[in-house]
Formats: structure tokens, sequence, C-alpha cells
């Protein structure tokens, strides 16, 4: 969309989703970028009577309302009113009331919205006293200068051109100003069939309902020569676009990082705490007679000092500290086991000295990336964990991270053929011609016409086929459905509400999650601390595995006490009994740990660390070497001081 602003000399667009602002930092960054002021607003749902009426037959009617964001207080109000119209006034569609409005009115700009405004109902009434009592009613809400009543080109809806004359003329009376809108739902006039179909999709019908689907409106992104066409009887309403634009000046400060407000101790500061809690992790271990050890204690909380980032370590630390205490069991992933501060203030239990592992592979010091580390919890109890953050830092400063689940290639194909009305079979059958992504990426129906010789001979001598296939590629990657992120939890300093608009899970009710995903909200976006809790089942596997060998056996296992050199269980995983081991199961992972014999803790290190997309290739050329069937070479002579083991 902005790509084809910038193409049309546009010096500004909006963006206003119904009743939802998921799209909002993604399109903010891609104007600035761009050079394109982004202009931020909403399609809001006005509730009949209260938002929190509900009664069937009556609360199921609703209007749309267009409200703009002219400045930041503006922004955070629209958040306001997205947030309550989803944890407050959900009854079909997501609703605020006028008094919600009056609430948060400040810095917004309201256009009177499309035929479904409440204007516009009132003028299909036939009802001029009603409709100018609902101008009114919003001048007063939003004050005169901030309210516009809105045209738009839509001539296929029934009684389109009285409603149009009847606007233009409350416009002259009352002395408004008009404003032109296209309700742009796709780029290209060709692009609506696929949108036709991704209804169809959402709302499990076909594109032949025409309880749905009547008319062949066109809501495509219009450039100003085509607007200056379609309202060529009052240019005046494409020039107050731009009286809107100049009005609408929202800047948001990206990229920023911001803290949970972690407790500090009286009279200290957060690299005070920190510091003496490595301190003490270093009493406990024995470390502090240990230069090197001391050294780079000092070391990295220089850095964490510089970047400001104690609080996250604190916060991190006091979660596991949490969940150990409580009998959770629980373990941290990842580069984060370079770190000495995070083993000294028990975040990881990797001496990161004993294995020589860098710091900088967590935290580069000439790079502004945030800390991230991924912490594992039994699944059974990671509930127990995001409880105690709430009841720490407040539940309003608490949530899940939202996260959009996409249209991929096969399921593209076998819906978009259910929404045309066509049999499953035919569906099913183009589908399964679509190989599976490799090593973790994506196939896409490009790629697989590439790759696959039938599907590309179907394409070019089947029409119904082409037909199917086409769509689809105009809807693969497309949002298919919200949800909440496996991991993903925000902790912020102040209620979240002042930070991303909130909704409920649509699966689970009562759980909040954020509508920003895990992108927008953390340091390319709003700098909001995502923490991932993550839910192992091999942990929760692990703690009854203790649990029942005490009861039963009367053996008390710690197991981080458990040592790194245990020959039996290093035969064990050569013989391939890797069933229920985390990361060591598996087909393909089994076969190569017979293959490797693994004798040490590296093995099993290098193994866990090829197991993956990019290096996988390099494990055959690993075990040879393990066995000394090839040559081990090193890039640098340097180099082997680290890599020998």
């Amino acid at each position: 969309m902005v790509e084809l602003a910038k193409r049309y000399n546009m010096s500004a667009i909006g963006l206003t989703d119904h009743g939802a602002m998921y799209g909002v930092i993604d399109f903010y960054s891609t104007c600035v970028k761009n050079g394109i002021k982004p202009i931020i607003g909403a399609e809001l749902y006005i509730a009949n009577r209260s938002r929190f009426d509900k009664e069937p037959g009556t609360d199921n009617k609703r209007y749309h309302l267009t409200v703009l964001a002219k400045n930041n207080t503006g922004y955070h109000n629209l958040i306001h009113l997205i947030t309550a119209a989803h944890l407050e006034g959900y009854y079909y569609k997501p609703r605020v009331d006028k008094d919600l409005l009056r609430l948060h009115a400040d810095g917004l700009v309201a256009l009177s919205g499309c035929v479904a405004g409440e204007l516009g109902r009132a003028l299909q009434s036939g009802t001029r006293d009603r409709a100018e009592n609902v101008i009114r009613e919003y001048q007063e809400i939003f004050g005169k200068e901030n309210y516009y009543i809105e045209v738009t080109h839509h001539p296929e809806i029934e009684h389109f051109q009285e409603w149009r004359a009847s606007l233009i003329d409350l416009s002259g009376r009352l002395n408004i100003p008009l404003v032109a809108t296209q309700d742009s739902h796709y780029l290209h006039p060709d692009d609506a069939l696929a949108h036709k179909t991704l209804i169809a999709i959402s709302t499990n019908s076909d594109i032949s309902d025409t309880a749905i689907f009547s008319g062949n409106g066109q809501y495509h992104f219009i450039s100003t020569e085509e607007a200056l066409e379609l309202f060529k009887d009052i240019p005046e309403a494409v020039a107050n676009t731009e009286r809107v634009a100049q009005q609408c000046n929202v800047t948001l400060e990206l990229g920023k990082f911001i803290f949970p407000d972690f407790p500090l101790e009286q009279g200290k500061t957060a690299d005070q705490m920190l510091d003496e809690l490595t301190y003490s992790g270093a009493c406990d271990r024995h470390l502090t007679q240990n230069p090197e050890a001391e050294e780079r204690r000092r070391y990295e909380l220089e850095i964490i000092r510089q970047k400001n980032y104690a609080p996250y370590f604190l916060v991190v630390a006091d979660l596991l500290r949490f969940a150990r205490e409580s009998g959770i069991y629980t373990t941290v992933r990842g580069s984060a086991a370079g770190s000495l501060v995070a083993y000294l203030s028990g975040i990881t239990n990797v001496d990161p000295l004993e294995f020589q592992l860098p710091f900088e592979r967590f935290l580069n010091p000439f790079r502004p990336s945030a800390p991230d580390i991924d912490m594992d919890f039994a699944d059974n109890r990671r509930e127990e964990v995001i409880d105690y953050a709430k009841k720490k830092y407040g539940d309003d400063k608490v949530a899940q991270i939202g996260t959009f689940g996409t249209m991929m290639a096969r399921g593209a194909v076998r819906d978009v053929a259910r929404a045309l009305g066509k049999p499953y079979e035919l569906g099913d059958s183009i589908a399964r011609l679509i190989p599976m992504g490799l090593q973790g990426l994506p196939m896409t129906i490009e790629h697989a016409m590439e790759m696959q010789p039938e599907l590309n001979r179907l394409y070019d001598t089947n029409p119904e086929v082409r037909h199917i296939l086409d769509i689809s590629k105009k809807l693969e990657g497309t949002i298919r459905h919200v949800s909440v992120h496996a991991a993903g939890v925000v902790i912020a300093p102040r209620p979240l509400v002042e930070y991303v608009p909130i909704q409920y899970d649509p699966k689970e009710s009562g759980k909040r999650i954020t509508q920003y995903d895990m992108y927008t909200i953390g340091e390319d976006g709003v700098g909001l601390t995502k923490l991932d809790f993550l839910g192992i089942r091999n942990l929760a596997i692990l703690e009854n595995a203790v649990r029942l060998i005490q009861k039963h056996c009367g053996v008390e296992i710690n197991i981080e006490e458990i040592p790194f050199d245990d020959k039996k269980t290093f035969a064990m995983l050569a013989r391939g009994e890797t069933e229920g081991l985390f990361q060591l199961n598996g087909t393909n992972m089994t076969s190569y740990l017979k293959e490797l014999e693994p004798t040490t803790i590296y093995d099993i290190n290098a193994m866990v660390a090829l197991y993956r997309p990019g290096p996988m290739n390099n494990i055959p050329e690993y075990i040879a070497r393990k066995h000394g069937k090839k040559p081990i070479t090193y890039f640098h002579p340097k180099a082997e001081k680290f890599l020998s083991k």
C-alpha cells in the first residue's frame, strides 16, 4: 500500500482498520521510511446503546465511525478506545459508546462514517432532524473543528445517490466540511475476487452466498487523479483530505527500550543491585578469588551498565528464582549461556568460563540489540510463573503477546477451492502436489510450481486449477487469524494500555493479549520488554520422573547436580535410547547420535548446534572428524583453543 501511495506521489495515507490497530506500527514505520506521512486511525463500532448492553436483536446493531489521531494524545486515546471496545464492549464486534468517546476524544478527528455510520443510518431512515441531532452530538464530543462529513463513492449500494446528495446538502446548510474517502480493502481492481474469496474463507461460506456478497463495488486503492474524477462534482471534498492530513501529526518514538519497573532496595540503583547479586553468586560458587572470573564479571557489568540493561537481568533472575523456589523445573537456552553475569545471578546453570563461551555472542557491546533470554518452564506449571509476574508487577502491566496465523500454500489452495464452491477433492489433490517446506522454511506456490512438473502441467492445461492457484497466490501469506504467541509475555512499567492496544485471546476467555505482535511490541517497535516463557513438556516429564523415583525408591535427585561426564549416559545415547529426551529424540537425530557415539558433553553441544537448518549438512563431516576418518583443521590457529574439544 505504501509503495503504491509513493508511486502515486501521495504525501499522506491513513490506516483505519475495523475495530483494531494490529497493523499500526508496521504501517507507521513503513510510511516514515518512504517519506509519507502516516495517519493512524480506526473505524470504530459504536454501540446501539451502552457498550455494556448485550441483548440479542438489539445490541448486535451498531454504527461505524472513522476516527484519526491528530497527535500523540489522540494516538493514546485511540489505544484506550480500541482496548475498551475489546475488553468491555465486545458483542459480535468490539464496540465503544458515546460515554467512552467523551472520555477519550481529545486529540482525535472524527469522520461521519460510511453508509453504516450513525449519520448514514439516520439519513436512510429519512429523518433529517435525527441526522442533524447526530451531527450536533458528535460535534459536541470531538469539537466542531474536528468533525467532518465523510462521503464515499459506491453507487452499487441501494439509494446511494440520494444518501450522497443528503450529505452534500447537510454540509452546505450546516457549514460542515466534506471529506472524500475511499474504502480501500485491497490494492488493485483485479484483486476484488481474491478479496471476496478471503471473506468467504473467514466466514466459512462461498462467493455465491448472496447474503454476504452483493453488488460489484470497487474497494481498491485509488490515485489522486481517480479521486478527482469520482468526486468531480465536489472537488472541495478531495481538497479537504489535505486539510485533514495537516491536522494529523503523530510522532512515535520507536526502538527505545522500556523495561519493567523492578522494585529496587531503598537508595540503590538497578546496576548496584545486579552487582551485589552477581557478587553473592560468585561467593556461592567460590569464584571471588578467581581473577579471570572477577575481570569477566566486571567487564560484563560495565557493558550492561552502559546499555541500561540491569533491570532486564533483575527481572529474569527473579522469575527464575521464583520458579526454582516453587519446585517448577526450569532452564535457559541459547546464547545467554555465554554470560557470567547470567550464571552468577542464577539465570543459567552453565559456567561460561569452563566452557569457553563468549559473552559477545549474547550481548554485543557494539550493537544496540536488547538481551534475549529464553526461559523454559515445565509446561504444566508455566502459568504459575506468569501469574507470579502479574502479582509482582500488576495485572494490568502483564499480558501475553498476540501473533497472526497466515495462510500457507497448501492451506490456501484448499480454502480457496472451497470458497469458490469447488469439490473438496479438487482442492486437496492440488494441495498434495505442493511439497512441504524444507529445513523450517515455508513452501510457496511459485516455488512448488518450479519443483513439481505435474503442478505446472495442470496449471497450463486446466483452467479450473489455474483459477484456484492464481487466487491462492494472491492470498498466500495473508493473515488468517489472531492467536497467542507460544512463549511471548510482555511486562511494562505502567499499564499496558498506555503503550499497546489489548484484547482477549479469541480462544480463551479472559486471557488478555496484545494486538501488536512480538516484532512491533519489542525493540524494533514500541520497545517494551518481551520475555519468552516457553512451556516444555520434557521438563514436566523430568519433574514427574524425579518425584516418582523419590516416592518409590526413596532416592532424591537434583537434576542440576548430575555430572556431565557420566559414561552410562553417553553409552545410552550411542545405543539410540533417546525417547523423551529434549532436542535429542527423533529419528534423524537418534541416527546421528548412534553414528557419533558421543563421549563428552562437547559432542552433545556440537550435535544440538549442528542439528538445525543452516549447518545440518555438516553433521557427517563432524562425525567423520570425531572418529579420525577426516583431518581436523581450524580456520585460524587461535581457534584451536576454543574449538578443540
